[in-house]
């Protein structure tokens, strides 16, 4: 076996096969290592060419020269591997630190809560001895503080600045909060960091702590930027800047939220923001709101907006040693949730959903950016990562926007049908329009003038939002009316384009092709190629294909009270930064109380994605991630460009456009709950169904009988239903009828006559044979049914 060894920092002393080392002079070795670079693998008749080229290493054997390619390449591994340990081991470094910290932090919180326990078991125990005169001096004692003005001058702002500081670092490292660890978060190397949500603390509040490769001061400018990676946000105005003596910042600002959905009015904040640097070197940006309480600046109500309050909330960004900081990050708000409708303050109550959509979307969209600075090649957002991150803000904002409907963005709401569930608003602002087939280009002159919006939101039971969204992303052609995806595509080129007519042939099918993911793949960016749609649109001219730019998240079954969306909009072939998009799409919240959440005893089982049984079949503290689900709220906008004489037709054909996919989705939430057998992949044959169970059984029992083997080995019910499931055989159910349509189907029978669930009983048993087939099928089917 070849032995090889450098006994020197260049490399040029080599042992070969008989123990005996080779020096090479300086000038061998710079060659060589001019070779190396220009070639690192050369095959042996390139490595003869190379040397043929290079007198000085003429002389030296070829196979010297071999051994030192390799030798070479093992020092550049070990460099690499040196390098990456190295880089693991800071991050493990550091990741010991936040967790010592946070272990510190949970001693002093559990040493506070048996103190409390303490005093409330005395106090018990002595309430009879009690006397007034003590509880009154107790009173006037804690009452003889006083504390510094605040008012709107300087000083006062200044003290506001102050005590907000305090509040927020004894959040963030302290324990004026109870914290409780998110449900379904696993805290490790890989992980995202340390998430909790609060127990018991007035209003919802989150927190999170972990690691990124950036310096405090770009993470800091990064946050302070709520618009880059906020998608809630709808506008942060900074109306004041002061500098304090200190060297920190003080900044007035007011900010605006879009509602999640159409049900409710967006919410606004009138903030104060406090940048200082501690002693320490930690950099800290915290915030809350000013209120009468404080006596400082006002801000008056501004209409459509319900005003919220942020208390004491920021981040706290310290120095990681190596490079890179530790961050954490308190959201604490009061979202007022008596103003929306009472089914849906589970949205305005949840901890949880506020640790999804701000706490952790700061967090991800940190570690998003440190990727690309630190490992530009292996980002999942291609070579330009800020012009996608850019698209997917622009397919997020126009969907906000249309699901809300700010008169001050130009839209104004059309007379009802006399049914109120589809709302319309037309827009025909010139910002709105902006780029949607003005000009006069190719010959034509400018046509579309106006946008319209059609939205609608409903309450959907027992399905988790992510199978939901799963299956309207994998199968359009059970919801999409191709013909208007036709007309959509149309309306943003350059051309004249009319009403969407009746379907003339079928549809072509759907490719989707990956465009970009973050590093979690909890958000990923599509395109849809909609194929040979052509030949719908007769009197204009239009390609084969339709092209679509999709948005899509919140797919993972297994995230707990994750919210998923499916946003998207038609795009031309030749896809440019400044073309214009017109978003449509599907937004899934769960609502989820937000004392269930933050329970302390609650526990989860996302070991198995299967198990989606009813809340009855289960006890109350070990619900499983689908279990815990039982309502959510599903937002539908969709937006068209028409031209001013066609508006009427167009209402019409929007209104009644969503309330088909309204029915539509109504229909494949039956299917996927957990009432029915079940659906695609991963939810299929939900236990705790008596349904799924007997049938299961019939189908056993009757091929037990007939052919006298056992279908499935397997005991227990719930195994028989995954078993005849994933059976690697397909299954299928058909009706007792003149006319056999199927019923069920598992997961193989679905994949053999390519269909779904839902459009399973859409098929006859004889669609699916030849002429022979169906004869053989005539005549054998009533010999069938006198066996049944």
């Amino acid at each position: 076996m070849m032995a090889v060894s450098s006994g020197c920092k260049d490399g040029s002393k080599i042992a070969m096969d008989n123990g005996k080392y080779v020096r090479y002079t300086p000038e061998q070795v710079e060659a060589l290592e001019r070779l190396y670079h220009e070639c690192p693998k050369p095959t042996s008749l390139r490595r003869q060419q190379l040397i043929r080229e290079c007198p000085i290493l003429s002389h030296i054997e070829p196979k010297q020269i071999k051994v030192w390619f390799q030798n070479r390449r093992c020092r550049e591994k070990q460099r690499k591997e040196a390098g990456r340990l190295q880089a693991v081991n800071r991050k493990l470094t550091a990741m010991n630190k936040l967790l010592m910290e946070e272990n510190d932090r949970l001693q002093k919180q559990v040493s506070h809560l048996v103190y409390e326990n303490t005093f409330f078991r005395q106090h018990t125990q002595n309430t009879t001895l009690a006397t007034t005169d003590t509880s009154c001096e107790s009173v006037v004692t804690s009452g003889q503080q006083h504390p510094q003005p605040r008012d709107a001058s300087p000083a006062g702002l200044l003290s506001i600045a102050e005590e907000t500081l305090a509040e927020f670092l004894s959040k963030a490292t302290g324990t004026a909060v109870e914290w409780v660890q998110m449900p379904g978060m696993k805290p490790g190397p890989d992980s995202i960091g340390i998430v909790a949500i609060s127990h018991g603390s007035p209003g919802v509040a989150a927190r999170a702590c972990g690691l990124v490769g950036l310096e405090p001061a770009r993470v800091a400018e990064i946050l302070k930027d709520r618009l880059s990676w906020y998608r809630d946000c709808r506008t942060v105005d900074v109306l004041n800047v002061m500098s304090t003596g200190n060297g920190g910042t003080i900044e007035l600002l007011y900010m605006q939220l879009y509602a999640p959905t159409t049900l409710a009015p967006g919410r606004d904040f009138w903030l104060l923001r406090y940048t200082s640097l501690l002693e320490d070197g930690s950099l800290v940006v915290c915030e809350r709101s000013l209120n009468n309480t404080q006596n400082g600046p006002s801000m008056p109500p501004v209409p459509h907006f319900v005003r919220a309050e942020v208390l004491p909330s920021g981040y706290l960004i310290r120095p990681c040693e190596g490079g890179g900081s530790i961050i954490h990050i308190v959201d604490h708000m009061l979202l007022e949730p008596w103003s929306v409708p009472e089914v849906l303050r589970p949205l305005y109550e949840s901890s949880m959903l506020l640790a999804q959509r701000t706490t952790m979307a700061a967090l991800r969209h940190l570690r998003q950016i440190s990727q690309e600075v630190s490992q530009p090649s292996v980002t999942g957002w291609g070579r330009r990562p800020a012009a996608l991150r850019a698209l997917s803000q622009r397919l997020s904002k126009g969907f906000n926007e249309a699901v809300n409907g700010f008169t001050d963005d130009g839209w104004s709401m059309l007379d009802s049908d006399g049914i109120d569930d589809v709302t319309l608003l037309v827009n025909s602002s010139p910002s709105k329009m902006m780029g949607l087939n003005l000009g006069y280009n190719n010959g034509f002159p400018s046509v579309t003038s106006s946008v319209l919006c059609a939205k609608a939101s409903m309450l959907l039971q027992n399905v988790p939002p992510a199978i939901l969204l799963r299956f309207l992303r994998e199968h359009r052609s059970e919801w999409a009316d191709t013909s208007i995806d036709a007309y959509s595509a149309a309306a943003i080129k350059a051309g004249p384009c009319s009403l969407p007519g009746a379907r003339t042939g079928a549809f072509g099918g759907q490719v989707i092709l990956p465009l970009a993911h973050t590093i979690e793949h909890e958000e990923f960016m599509e395109v849809i190629k909609l194929e040979n749609m052509g030949y719908y649109r007769d009197d204009m001219t239009m390609p084969g294909d339709i092209f679509l730019l999709q948005l899509c998240s919140g797919v993972d079954e297994h995230a707990v009270g994750t919210s998923a969306e499916l946003i998207f909009a038609p795009i031309d072939a030749s896809f440019s930064d400044d073309a214009p998009i017109l978003p449509s799409g599907f937004r899934i919240i769960p609502l989820e109380s937000g004392t269930d959440a933050a329970s302390p005893n609650r526990t989860l089982d996302l070991a198995s994605a299967l198990e989606v049984g009813t809340t009855g079949n289960k006890a109350g503290g070990d619900n499983s991630g689908h279990s815990g689900i039982t309502k959510s709220v599903m937002t539908i906008a969709f937006q068209f460009a028409f031209e001013a004489h066609l508006q009427d037709n167009i209402a019409a054909m929007a209104r009644q456009y969503v309330r088909s996919i309204v029915a539509s989705v109504q229909r494949v939430s039956l299917a996927l709950s957990p009432s029915r057998f079940g659906s695609q992949n991963a939810f299929p044959l939900p236990p705790g169904t008596p349904e799924a169970q007997t049938l299961t059984r019939w189908i056993c029992n009757s091929y037990r009988f007939y052919l006298g083997a056992e279908l499935l080995k397997c005991e227990g019910s719930e195994s028989i239903l995954k078993s005849l499931w994933h059976h690697s055989d397909a299954v299928l159910c058909c009706s007792l009828k003149a006319l056999p349509v199927f019923t069920f189907a598992n997961q193989a029978g679905l994949d053999m006559l390519e269909t779904t669930l839902v459009a399973l009983q859409d098929i006859t048993l004889e669609k699916i044979f030849d002429d022979n087939g169906k004869k053989t099928l005539c005549s054998e089917f009533p010999q069938i049914m006198q066996q049944v």
